[in-house]
């Protein structure tokens, strides 16, 4: 027991170094980004007397060294800042576009491991079959399909075309729950169908290690029918690296968002980020950018979790 605490303190040691780090770059990459997010404030007919007045009220004309001390002490208290442009703090900002944006994700993955996981294995059971060989070439064009280029062409066929669903927008506060839910279809699908070529691949490469094992055949010999070899001995033994396929794929979904999001105007946390890019907000960019490295590195544990209950060789 003691050996699990040590190993789960190291891992949360490690953790708040990796958050540090990402912290430390993301302030320095943003403050040397051009752009002056107090001129953008106040618009081109600005003096440069109200610039700098402007500057000296956000704190811009402090030595880095003293931003980077407030930004650090801001973080330990859990504030994340406040946006110049929404007036609020960077948390509310957040959580307000949260809504969509987890929703979206949640969605997507589901929809990914629905096709991925019951295509990569029957593709590697009948590996080098005429089905094989449609996965496979499926997979590498789905791969290489940008996520804007295949929203666009969903909103042109079931939205303009057919009406099913709704093009762009999430509703208002006041708007059902259900109907809300229906304008993330077609991102949802969008992100679901690319990352779920990923997927694929990786099950099919995952259970093609496994299929020929020895104790595969053994269950085989045994009498066992194909259905319990192939789900409970071959996909049972290669869940660790879907694990983390599967894991890695929550993750980008969550960074990805940004470009569906805008495809379809959905008021999320990726849209929220590409607005404060364009007007120079630092903090909101910062607390986006903090939010999405910690949610990576939280699932990295989490799928370090999975591998013990997916496989009981694997040890803390």
């Amino acid at each position: 027991m003691n050996r699990v605490i040590r190993a789960f303190l190291r891992r949360l040691m490690g953790m708040a170094v990796v958050l540090l780090i990402v912290a430390t770059l993301v302030f320095i990459i943003v403050r040397v980004t051009p752009g002056d997010p107090a001129a953008v404030m106040l618009g081109s007919d600005a003096t440069p007397e109200d610039i700098a007045q402007l500057r000296e009220k956000m704190g811009l004309n402090a030595p880095l060294i003293v931003q980077y001390g407030q930004f650090m002490a801001g973080l330990l208290r859990g504030d994340l800042g406040r946006s110049i442009f929404l007036d609020q703090s960077v948390g509310q900002a957040l959580l307000s576009r949260a809504e969509p944006t987890f929703f979206l994700t949640l969605f997507s993955i589901l929809i990914a491991t629905v096709i991925a996981l019951p295509v990569g294995i029957l593709s590697a059971v009948r590996r080098g079959s005429g089905f094989d060989q449609v996965v496979v070439t499926v997979t590498m064009v789905a791969a290489s399909v940008p996520s804007f280029w295949l929203g666009l062409i969903l909103i042109q066929v079931f939205a303009v075309q057919l009406g099913w669903f709704p093009a762009s927008g999430y509703g208002g506060p006041d708007t059902p729950f259900l109907y809300r839910l229906a304008h993330l279809v077609l991102p949802a699908v969008t992100l679901g169908v690319v990352n779920s070529a990923l997927i694929t691949r990786f099950t099919r490469a995952a259970m093609l290690d496994v299929l020929g094992d020895d104790y595969v055949r053994t269950a085989r010999a045994k009498g066992a029918s194909e259905s319990r070899v192939v789900l409970k001995h071959a996909f049972r033994n290669a869940m660790v690296p879907i694990i983390t396929v599967i894991g890695l794929s929550v993750a980008m979904l969550v960074a990805g968002a940004v470009v569906t999001e805008t495809v379809f105007g959905l008021p999320g946390v990726g849209n929220l980020v590409v607005s404060a890019v364009l007007r120079r907000d630092y903090p909101v960019i910062q607390g986006a950018l903090l939010v999405v490295a910690a949610i990576y590195v939280l699932i990295n544990f989490i799928v370090d979790m999975l591998y013990v209950a997916a496989d009981p060789r694997v040890r803390i």
